[in-house]
């Protein structure tokens, strides 16, 4: 059988290293797009890329299962104009550059992930969104939401299956996320509500997370916009009072949205990233028989709370004949 290969860019980040070594425990061949002759990623090769040279692309592109695109500036920082300039460019560039790619191959790459955000959703506390939801929201997240996935489904590729992946919190241990920073600030004391802790707070395990892509490349009937979301969002406060549990804390100070606005500042950071209610349910997958190992918070908790950020071996990847029996 012919090993199946992906290409992944953003491969330096949290969740590029954690997918690429997913796939490559898996049996992937995994191509690496780096900016940096000397960076560091879990892939078998790193290819340097430059997406003002589309066609240089194009020559590693020919003829793989999967093109992943995690690429962006993290939208960890103040909103200021450069940041908010570098955010956009960031996501938009990267995704025209590789559908100009794609377009020049001969034999163009089965299927075209592309990261998408949740954030793209309006704020939602009643009814949960899917992604039939055509209620989007407003503000610069959801501009430069709209501008990513523009870019992305623009382009006319018809021998590439394309799926955006509009993604929830991603809950693990990597550089980026923000399961160390919530649990380091539970630890000190700091693990109260967030507001008014009403806002819904929409997650996905690392683990699912990989495992769900993996699916969505094996299952052609997924395209198009899909929610990388486990099925039970919940309130921010329920959220918080989970982990002190999960941690052993027994309380935590709340933080009111007036000393939010204050820590956000000083920490450069923008305080919308948490007091904005993400209320998404991830329809497609759940319509397609994926079935997630970490549903429910406390057991992604649980499971984060032991140190564990290793993918699982083979096992542990999911295909729709198999995806049940291997949850």
């Amino acid at each position: 059988m012919k090993t199946k290969t992906i290409v992944i860019l953003g491969a330096t980040g949290f969740l590029g290293r954690y997918t690429a070594r997913f796939f490559a425990e898996s049996g992937w061949d995994t191509v690496g797009f780096t900016r940096k002759a000397n960076a560091i990623t879990h892939c078998h090769q790193n290819v340097l890329w430059n997406p003002d040279t589309p066609e240089a692309m194009a020559v590693h592109l020919e003829g793989v299962d999967a093109v992943l695109n995690l690429a962006g500036r993290s939208v960890d920082c103040r909103y200021n104009l450069k940041n908010k300039a570098d955010i956009l460019r960031s996501r938009v560039e990267t995704t025209r550059a590789l559908g100009e790619a794609i377009a020049q191959c001969r034999q163009p790459p089965k299927a075209w992930l592309n990261a998408a955000s949740a954030t793209i959703y309006e704020a939602a506390y009643e009814v949960p969104q899917t992604e039939a939801s055509s209620t989007l929201g407003r503000g610069f997240s959801v501009s430069v939401c709209r501008a990513w996935e523009n870019a992305f489904f623009e382009p006319y590729l018809p021998g590439t299956r394309k799926v955006a992946l509009r993604t929830s919190l991603v809950l693990g241990h990597g550089r980026n996320s923000v399961y160390p920073k919530l649990a380091l600030l539970t630890r000190l004391g700091l693990g109260g509500k967030i507001g008014d802790g009403n806002q819904m707070v929409s997650w996905i395990h690392e683990l699912d997370f990989a495992r769900a892509l993996a699916f969505i490349i094996e299952n052609d009937s997924l395209v198009g916009v899909v929610n990388l979301a486990a099925p039970a969002p919940l309130p921010n406060g329920e959220f918080m009072q989970i982990l002190r549990e999960q941690l052993g804390i027994p309380f935590g100070i709340p933080t009111p949205q007036w000393l939010l606005q204050v820590g956000a500042f000083l920490l450069r950071t923008e305080p919308e990233l948490v007091l904005k209610s993400r209320y998404v349910f991830p329809e497609k997958l759940l319509n397609e028989r994926f079935v997630f190992r970490y549903p429910f918070i406390d057991e992604a908790f649980d499971n984060l709370a032991k140190g564990s950020s290793e993918p699982d071996q083979p096992s542990g990847y999911p295909t729709k004949s198999s995806s049940l029996a291997s949850a």
